[in-house]
């Protein structure tokens, strides 16, 4: 019912929209006979390609009526986003309030504070790239305490640095990237640290796997929620306190085109809050699957499509699909798994607390080997650490020249 009246809502945005430059050769009313568009748009001519007539950006700025900030270049390079102000904030409050636990924990707290794990190249207003002072790194409610791109050089001082802010902080919840958060979760184990304050976790900026999930979940002793979305778009998708993933139909439209036999597509959104710079039909980069039924709509987040993997007959297989194979198992902290032009797998992994057994670890490449239609038998390494990309934020799949 609310999907129907979302797209009157969006007809009725329509010639607003078209009033930007981006959208001028518009269809007047016909919104699905628009291109997708992507980051390359949004880069093209900018800040101009998003300024009505008579506006500056210069003089937005100035005054302060607009935020600018940057991807984080995971998928493309950085690109610029223009927010009004305040409008980062209040898309989220929207998004949060769909998990049901997460919305009564932040009403019973209406000052909660927060404390940011993420990697240190991203949108400006969750993470800083430059090292600075505890006093610099907090923003009215939220303290960020990483300032490290690669979580696993970071030294045990370090991560202690961070605890004892956290501790001395007293956040009501921990707002993760769940790679970095797992890492710093294994330290603050093997330490023997709680966080006392702490009701609730969210994970975002990257794929939640099961592996850091398990991690988080074991350390910490609070839910466990992954907080789905972009820079550019803000967020898009929010688990609730039974797992599934829902949308914020009043922040965004949403589309999954060219999907598969099983319904895994691209997505596409159009954002319908930020005045500013609305994006209208854009393909973000991810693969998502929707799940309709009588009275609700899920979705599953597949991953990048960038990091698809390929079986031998050539059907695509997902980020998802190959975490999956995850479950259940042991001992693994973090992983990747690369697949090479001949189609063969490549698994490095970083343990946790033990190195899975040979047992364990032959059931789980076993499955993913049935998974891609394998001939040859993947090749398995713990290593100590794994890359991560420019951004700060890591691939968990891949394929050769990807």
């Amino acid at each position: 019912m609310r999907e129907a009246a979302q797209l009157a809502r969006v007809e009725k945005l329509l010639p607003r929209w078209r009033e930007l430059p981006l959208y001028h050769a518009a269809p007047e009313n016909k919104f699905f006979r628009l291109p997708l568009i992507g980051k390359r748009e949004l880069r093209e001519n900018f800040p101009n390609n998003f300024l009505r007539a008579g506006q500056n950006l210069d003089a937005l700025l100035a005054d302060k009526s607009v935020e600018l900030e940057h991807t984080s270049g995971s998928s493309e390079e950085r690109t610029a986003v223009l927010f009004g102000r305040g409008w980062w904030n209040e898309q989220e409050a929207r998004v949060l309030r769909l998990n049901g636990f997460v919305a009564k924990t932040l009403a019973e707290n209406p000052r909660a504070r927060r404390a940011t794990l993420v990697p240190p190249i991203c949108n400006g207003l969750v993470c800083f790239s430059n090292y600075t002072s505890k006093s610099a790194r907090t923003v009215d409610t939220t303290l960020f305490v990483n300032q490290a791109r690669i979580p696993f050089l970071l030294t045990d001082a370090e991560l202690a640095r961070m605890a004892e802010e956290i501790l001395e902080w007293s956040p009501v919840f921990l707002d993760l990237d769940p790679v970095h958060g797992a890492w710093f979760a294994l330290y603050c184990e093997r330490n023997r640290i709680k966080f006392p304050s702490v009701k609730f976790i969210l994970c975002s900026y990257e794929f939640v796997s099961v592996v850091h999930r398990k991690i988080l979940q074991r350390v910490f002793g609070v839910p466990v929620f992954n907080l789905y979305g972009s820079t550019e778009t803000g967020h898009l998708l929010m688990e609730n306190e039974t797992g599934e993933m829902k949308a914020c139909l009043d922040n965004v439209f949403y589309e999954i085109v060219e999907t598969d036999e099983h319904g895994v597509g691209d997505l596409v959104v159009t954002t319908l809050t930020n005045e500013i710079m609305p994006l209208v039909r854009y393909r973000i980069g991810d693969l998502v699957e929707r799940r309709e039924q009588p009275y609700t709509t899920n979705y599953l987040v597949h991953g990048r499509a960038r990091d698809g993997l390929r079986r031998r007959d050539g059907r695509r297989v997902t980020t998802l699909e190959i975490d999956r194979c995850f479950g259940g198992v042991n001992g693994i902290a973090h992983y990747q798994l690369r697949q090479n032009e001949a189609g063969d797998g490549d698994l490095q992994f970083i343990p946790d607390r033990e190195v899975p057994g040979a047992a364990e670890l032959e059931c789980l490449t076993g499955r993913i080997e049935n998974l891609l239609q394998l001939k040859n038998k993947i090749t398995v390494s713990a290593v100590e650490k794994l890359p991560p990309l420019t951004s700060g934020k890591f691939r968990l799949t891949g394929r050769a020249g990807k």
